[in-house]
C-alpha cells in the first residue's frame, strides 16, 4: 500500500497542472523510479523530500 503522502503528492502536482515526469525532472530523479516510489513498489526515505522541494521550486518559477 502506497504511504499517505504520495497520494497528497499526487494531487498537489495534478493542482498545480504540473506532470510527474516535471517534478521528477526537477528533482533529479528518473521518471520510472519516481512512478515506482508514489505506486509504493520501491521504498526511498529521501524521495518525499526531494519531490516537495522540486514542486515548491516549479511552481515558484510560474510565478515568475
Amino acid at each position: 500500500m502506497p504511504a499517505q503522502w504520495t497520494g497528497r503528492l499526487v494531487g498537489e502536482i495534478h493542482n498545480a497542472g504540473l506532470t510527474i515526469k516535471q517534478v521528477a525532472a526537477e528533482a533529479g530523479l528518473n521518471d520510472k523510479y519516481v512512478s515506482q516510489v508514489l505506486n509504493a513498489d520501491t521504498e526511498s526515505p529521501k524521495a518525499e523530500q526531494k519531490l516537495r522541494a522540486a514542486l515548491i521550486r516549479l511552481c515558484e518559477k510560474e510565478k515568475e
